[in-house]
């Protein structure tokens, strides 16, 4: 049975992944997505398995092969003098045969004749194919076959099917000219029936809603991949299963199917679906096979997995299965297949509640959960000064327990996003960065994604076409939209953000340096994935107007100021925000010391030198309460040169923890 995507090349690589993280005491298997049945054919012997898909062609293959466990009982056709009743259908002679009713569906509609013009089956084999799906049915309905017995042959039946078809793999089209297969004398396939002594189940259903009604141990998903809709490319079988004389239409006879579209083949409904998947599975192991060709790409999979998953089960392997030459590539492009696996062990009836989610949530984005992987979650905005470099050095130095975290000049969010606390308040005077956090936190991330894609298509944006930059940028002038400016920081100079006077944005080009790219694309998914997870809220304003009134001993404020003796192009005074003078610079230790007074912690990044500039008024201040230096020159500041070295530290009115506890973190 030719098949779009399948799995016969992968069940090895399968095999090894459900082996390298099972027991060995797991008893059932459940294949949701099951196509042809091969992979759950190949797991049958060890497992009682479950199978399913929506089309009811591969429903009957199941129903004889997964649901089966016995041989064909052909009794009462032997008591007829039908010794071998697959060869009978073979030979047997067909007579009264006319077009002019549709006794002879197959034969009527797709093979050509003075009627018809498709070029499926030859005559002779689709008269076969009708001859045999009738015979199958009055002896189903005269009863001299049981169920199990009706399906093997039926099932028999289709997978002789392609063999004689004149197609080149789908039923989307048939060929102009017969191929030399289509001229084969048609044959039925006799099936194996493999008996695992266990009660196996096969079901025709859609997989959002089978997912609700079973659970067990593995479940395997095998979900399509591209906006190809499987029914109209396998609307023959379809129709040679159900036998049901659908009123059929265009060149190629097509049944209808808009009830049978998947959501797993929109683009637009994919992510949701499989987050719906995920979420309602009642599986302790749950292997994924997927390809890098398809509509969500391997971080959306990996952020919905770890979302309702254990992220430390987390595991990805790459196989490379072919390569193809884009018009656009000459040196090709290598596909892969994906395996993913995760373990879900809290499938219980709570499962999928807001409270466990949450629960999940709170100890995957735990502080000790984040020191132990040794993993940060970059923010994909490359905001001058940004944290995410020095966050192995300062969040261990962060209270162990935090109820309230204000991010009093969040920046790049570096620093928010990588924190554990009962709820975040990220405030900015730049409103614009806040106005993209807050459409990060509300805009479903395929909608982002999408936006962003679509951009990139309209204005042709790559690393060489600054034309088509700067046409993008006067749009996002006059319009203003969040995802545009994001998408528009990508393809600029440093991927910075930079105004002017009147808040337009004026970054330039970056030319051959910067894109959309696959790590960004991550970034982009983790950071989202985050600020949706989590009890983040946003403002825009002043540091003075953030108000301490609300706040008290357990939560903590952490402060990244612009820095008084250096001059970035956030605190210049020229790109329509307010610029740091001693005046502002007062203004925050007043502030600071009378959270103090209440009790509320903090932290403060800064620096104290630099290129041989000395900031009186921070040292003076800071004496009062515990510095701790940081070992970090940044490299991408604006206001770094090869002259001179910062001391960067950070200031605390409490007792930092042992340093002993900064450890080497990877970045993610």
């Amino acid at each position: 049975m030719r098949y779009i995507g399948s799995k016969a090349t992968l069940l090895d690589e399968i095999d090894k992944m459900i082996g390298k993280h099972t027991t060995g005491n797991e008893t059932t298997f459940c294949d949701i997505f099951a196509g042809t049945g091969i992979v759950a054919r190949y797991f049958k012997s060890r497992y009682a398995v479950t199978s399913n898909d929506m089309l009811h062609f591969s429903y009957v293959m199941q129903k004889a092969t997964i649901e089966n466990n016995l041989a064909p009982d052909f009794t009462k056709l032997h008591e007829m003098d039908i010794k071998d009743p697959i060869a009978y259908l073979e030979e047997a002679e067909i007579s009264n045969v006319t077009y002019e009713d549709d006794t002879y569906f197959i034969a009527k509609h797709y093979s050509p004749h003075d009627d018809c013009q498709r070029m499926y089956l030859t005559n002779s084999n689709a008269l076969r194919i009708d001859f045999i799906r009738n015979t199958i049915e009055k002896w189903h309905r005269e009863e001299l076959i049981n169920d199990n017995t009706y399906y093997y042959l039926l099932a028999s039946l289709l997978e002789g099917v392609p063999y004689v078809s004149n197609i080149t793999g789908t039923y989307g089209a048939y060929l102009k000219e017969w191929d030399n297969r289509a001229y084969k004398k048609f044959e039925m396939i006799r099936l194996e029936v493999v008996n695992n002594e266990r009660e196996n189940h096969s079901y025709n259903e859609d997989a959002l809603e089978l997912i609700q009604k079973v659970e067990g141990d593995i479940l395997y998903i095998d979900p399509p991949y591209n906006a190809r809709q499987y029914a109209p490319n396998y609307h023959l079988l379809e129709t040679i299963s159900k036998y049901d004389y659908p009123e059929i239409q265009g060149v190629t006879g097509i049944r209808p199917y808009e009830d049978m579209k998947s959501p797993f083949c929109m683009k637009a409904k994919v992510e949701e679906a499989f987050d719906q998947l995920i979420k309602q599975a009642k599986f302790t192991h749950i292997i994924m096979s997927y390809s890098s060709d398809g509509l969500m790409n391997e971080y959306q999979i990996e952020t919905i997995l770890k979302r309702y998953g254990d992220p430390k089960t987390y595991q990805l392997k790459k196989i490379p299965y072919r390569k193809y030459k884009g018009k656009l590539n000459s040196k090709g492009r290598t596909l892969y297949e994906y395996l993913f696996y995760i373990q879900k062990p809290e499938f219980g009836v709570n499962q999928g509640t807001e409270q466990n989610i949450d629960q999940r949530e709170q100890s995957r984005f735990s502080k000790q959960a984040i020191l132990n992987s040794g993993k940060y979650i970059k923010s994909p905005l490359n905001y001058i000064g940004g944290k995410y470099k020095l966050l192995p050095q300062i969040l261990p130095l962060f209270p162990e327990e935090i109820h309230t975290f204000v991010d009093l000049f969040c920046g790049g969010c570096n620093v928010s996003v990588n924190v554990q606390a009962e709820q975040i308040l990220c405030n900015d005077i730049n409103g614009k960065i806040i106005e993209l956090y807050k459409t990060f936190k509300k805009m479903p991330i395929n909608k982002i994604i999408g936006q962003i894609e679509e951009n990139i298509e309209k204005y042709g944006l790559s690393k060489q076409n600054e034309e088509g930059f700067k046409q993008f940028r006067d749009y996002y002038n006059q319009t203003g939209n969040p995802i545009d400016l994001y998408t528009l920081t990508c393809y600029s100079f440093n991927y910075q953000f930079r105004f002017n006077n009147n808040l337009e944005y004026n970054n330039p080009f970056g030319r051959n340096r910067s894109q959309f790219s696959d790590n960004m694309r991550k970034n982009l998914y983790l950071f989202v994935d985050r600020l949706q997870s989590s009890k983040i809220t946003f403002s825009s304003k002043d540091f003075t107007k953030v108000s301490l009134r609300n706040l008290s001993e357990g939560d903590f404020i952490y402060c990244d100021p612009p820095y008084y003796i250096t001059t970035g192009t956030y605190n210049d005074g020229n790109r329509g925000f307010k610029d740091w003078k001693e005046a502002q610079e007062r203004a925050l230790y007043r502030y600071l010391d009378r959270a103090d007074k209440k009790g509320i912690k903090f932290a403060v990044s800064n620096v104290m030198e630099h290129k041989g500039r000395h900031n009186d008024i921070l040292e003076a201040w800071s004496k009062k309460y515990e510095v701790t230096d940081l070992n970090f020159n940044y490299s991408n500041a604006s206001y770094n040169t090869s002259r001179g070295c910062s001391r960067e530290v950070l200031i605390t009115n409490y007792k930092v923890a042992d340093g002993s506890k900064i450890k080497e973190t990877k970045q993610v």
